[in-house]
């Protein structure tokens, strides 16, 4: 399929960036500034390098565009009907979980996902799909507080900063992915053995790209605690550091919270909603690294892949802080 998009008035694509300067839905966004990309002469892989999505996404859109033309943008998955999950549905999902399965007659002593669809569709007479039961916040709520998110980004205060912080795990152990090989043969993937595992927790900073990282053997409190210090030292003249992040309990244990008292309020935690990730800018980068670094990787040790990663994350730091474009070679 040709991804390049002919034969469009001017004037359709000036609504198409007018619309696209209202619209406040991510993936949506995306699904316009791809056609945009298009129209702009930009060839499918150009397109998808640019966005960071696969280039079969970039075709899928342009096929839809061609289609139902802009409404071909939207997800036609909200037209579906009213959601199953009211306030009277998630009340009760709530009262249930606060409880143990044994207090609803089911002999086992921590909750599942399918465990607690057979309880709400006998209590509440709703059945819903076992992948549905993986945010327990309601629509409204979680798109408050991913408003409330971007807002403190576009309306930063003077002398602040917004960070977007997340771990990631090194494995000696490669991950093993896509690769190219001579046809009727395959790649080996060494794998050393006994595993090892490193952590870093890192921050992107959401305006100057800054990177900033620490490393640790232990994926606990203290290694957050690290991260915390280093970025305030890093960011010494900052009045406030604020950190968007996730819900892992390392982020919220009482070591944490005595330790944010001692930093003065100098840093602020801005949770996002349960399962997220896509709100949290530095998993593409955690993405990439994989990507670069770890999968199908030949290190002999841990210490080896480790300054592999170091060098990656170096050299992105650099690449975001003077723009220069996208693209990793190691030194030989």
């Amino acid at each position: 399929m040709i991804a390049i998009l002919t034969g469009v008035r001017f004037a359709v694509k000036e609504k198409l960036c007018k619309h696209l300067r209202r619209c406040r839905e991510a993936a949506v966004r995306v699904r316009y500034l791809i056609i945009i990309n298009l129209l702009n002469h930009r060839s499918a892989a150009q397109t998808a390098e640019v966005l960071g999505v696969h280039s079969t996404t970039v075709y899928r859109v342009a096929h839809r565009f061609r289609i139902h033309e802009e409404w071909g943008l939207w997800d036609a998955r909200e037209d579906n009907g009213e959601s199953k999950l009211d306030e009277c549905f998630l009340n009760t999902l709530y009262r249930v979980v606060r409880g143990t399965p044994a207090h609803y007659g089911w002999r086992r002593p921590s909750w599942t996902r399918e465990l607690l669809v057979l309880t709400l569709a006998r209590l509440t007479g709703v059945r819903i799909h076992v992948t549905t039961m993986n945010c327990p916040w309601g629509k409204t709520a979680k798109t408050r507080r991913l408003n409330a998110i971007r807002r403190l980004v576009t309306t930063l205060p003077r002398g602040e900063v917004v960070l977007y912080e997340d771990e990631v795990d090194i494995h000696l152990n490669p991950k093993v992915g896509w690769d190219w090989m001579v046809c009727g043969q395959q790649k080996e993937v060494v794998t050393p053995g006994q595993n090892q595992k490193r952590y870093l927790a890192g921050t992107l900073d959401a305006h100057s790209g800054q990177l900033v990282w620490v490393e640790g053997e232990r994926k606990a409190s203290a290694l957050f605690i690290a991260l915390l210090e280093r970025l305030v030292r890093t960011y010494r003249h900052a009045l406030v550091i604020h950190l968007i992040l996730d819900n892992f309990r390392i982020h919220d244990s009482k070591i944490v919270a005595a330790a944010l008292l001692g930093f003065g309020g100098r840093i602020c935690l801005h949770f996002l909603p349960p399962y997220c990730p896509y709100a949290n800018k530095i998993e593409r980068l955690w993405a990439d690294l994989h990507a670069n670094v770890t999968r199908n990787h030949r290190s002999p040790d841990i210490d080896s892949l480790m300054r592999e990663v170091h060098a990656y994350l170096n050299h992105r730091s650099w690449r975001n802080l003077v723009g220069r474009p996208s693209g990793y070679v190691l030194a030989a």
